[in-house]
């Protein structure tokens, strides 16, 4: 690819973000993904404090590499991957303030761990939240899953998830990864009941 193309890694892997309100199987590459754990309720402070970070991150390495000639891309929507520490992943019954969460933008493979030291130590150098230095870099193999979209409140997902549920069942499938949420509308700007999000899960 030359670098005067811009890499948009959601329309090159489109075929992984098709999703309508009934559940599919679909397959995924191996992606990497700037990332930054966590734990503690969704829209909490340590929760947005990382948010900051890993945007912080996405677009201060992302024009870094384009002002040194090194190609530009898109930053592509968050993501997040949601579990428990016991494994069990019945948020319902679990208090938010246990919830773990690893937060994620998909990142272009040309981007380095060197491009994530000269981004941090810029940060840093600026006087940025120290959550900077959390961030990092990693591969996500999910391979087959069940995907679906979900439209409306974060706290309705579970309606979904009976549906992928019933589809993995269906296919001799049960679930083996972590829950996974990619975010299409900003929570800021869209009200709850049109928000739209990605639900997906490894099955095999």
């Amino acid at each position: 690819m030359a670098k005067t193309d811009k890499i948009d890694l959601f329309k090159e892997h489109k075929a992984e973000y098709k999703a309508t309100f009934k559940p599919a199987l679909i397959k995924t590459t191996v992606s990497q993904y700037l990332m930054i754990d966590g734990q503690g309720a969704p829209g909490g402070p340590v929760f947005e404090e990382c948010i900051g970070a890993l945007y912080s991150m996405a677009f201060t390495i992302k024009m870094t590499r384009k002002f040194a000639g090194l190609g530009d891309y898109t930053v592509c929507k968050l993501e997040g991957l949601w579990y428990t520490e016991d494994g069990s992943d019945d948020f319902a019954t679990i208090p938010q303030e246990q919830w773990c969460w690893s937060l994620m933008i998909r990142t272009p493979d040309c981007v380095k761990q060197k491009d994530l030291d000269k981004a941090v130590k810029a940060l840093l150098d600026k006087g940025k939240c120290e959550k900077v230095k959390d961030v990092r870099l990693e591969k996500l193999e999910e391979g087959q899953c069940v995907q679906i979209l979900h439209v409306g409140p974060y706290d309705r997902v579970c309606e979904a998830i009976e549906k992928m549920q019933a589809l993995a069942e269906e296919n001799g499938l049960s679930f083996t990864g972590k829950h996974h949420e990619i975010y299409l509308s900003d929570p800021r700007r869209v009200a709850p009941e049109k928000l739209k999000t990605i639900i997906r899960r490894s099955a095999g």
